[in-house]
């Protein structure tokens, strides 16, 4: 994976924060969070997107090892990375959404192109 930002985070708090992002991302193809969280996991989810346009039992492990849920996984390989084929990269994006309003954050919304 990408060199990470710590998200002043333990390794494993972090480790599973990014593990989750990735998974909402790829299920609900659009989530709401900080905008450093959403820069953070944004490469993960590529890499995850290039596994499902490679295809193949190698890539489907790599990708079941980082992706919490197996449906979620299917649902990369069968409908998001045919999706993309054709394209060479940049398949998600971050628009930013202002400050939150309990405690001034920035928000981000990252989302499937």
């Amino acid at each position: 994976m990408p060199r990470l930002k710590k998200l002043n985070r333990p390794s494993g708090q972090r480790r599973a924060l990014l593990r989750n992002l990735a998974t909402a991302v790829l299920a609900e193809e659009r989530i709401t969070t900080t905008e450093a969280k959403a820069k953070a996991v944004q490469p993960i989810v590529e890499q995850l997107i290039e596994l499902g346009k490679r295809g193949g039992l190698h890539a489907r492990r790599q990708a079941l090892a980082y992706i919490l849920d197996e449906d979620v996984t299917t649902k990369l390989f069968e409908v998001i990375g045919p999706r993309y084929q054709e394209r060479s990269g940049g398949y998600t994006r971050v628009l930013k959404l202002g400050p939150r309003r309990g405690d001034g954050a920035p928000m981000a919304i990252l989302e499937l192109v």
